[in-house]
């Protein structure tokens, strides 16, 4: 299959020298492109269905996936984790950072969790809390 469509594709390497095929008229991802904080949950296929997850999260922190965190992501990677609790003023969304974020990332970490605790709190605000280096 990829013999025949050879014409049309074009071979890259990535950081660890794997070839890599693409679509040659395909436009690639900026790296400096903005990727906005996601929370995922425990067992999400992101962090737990590659042999290899080193793009997406730090080989100290690999364990956090099989162990049923739900695990926050900061510019593509793992950050955090992250728990919620219901209480009588929303759903409050508990944040602890593995490593240290950027001001600029951690404001929009507290808006993404705002919109997490709204949406798990059907549609109460709730409470962000943030903690960690």
């Amino acid at each position: 299959m990829i013999d025949r469509l050879r014409p049309r594709l074009t071979t890259y390497r990535d950081d660890a020298g794997r070839r890599l095929i693409d679509l040659a008229d395909a436009r690639l991802p900026q790296h400096e492109r903005f990727l906005p904080p996601r929370f995922l949950p425990a067992f999400d296929n992101a962090v737990l269905g590659y042999h290899d997850r080193r793009r997406v999260i730090d080989d100290e922190h690999r364990g956090l996936s099989v162990a049923g965190a739900r695990v926050l992501l900061v510019g593509g990677r793992v950050a955090g984790t992250w728990a919620a609790s219901p209480g009588a003023d929303g759903v409050q969304v508990s944040i602890d950072l593995l490593s240290p974020v950027p001001a600029d990332d951690q404001d929009a970490v507290r808006e993404e969790g705002h919109r997490l605790a709204a949406f798990l709190g059907d549609g109460v605000p709730g409470a962000v809390a943030l903690t960690g280096p």
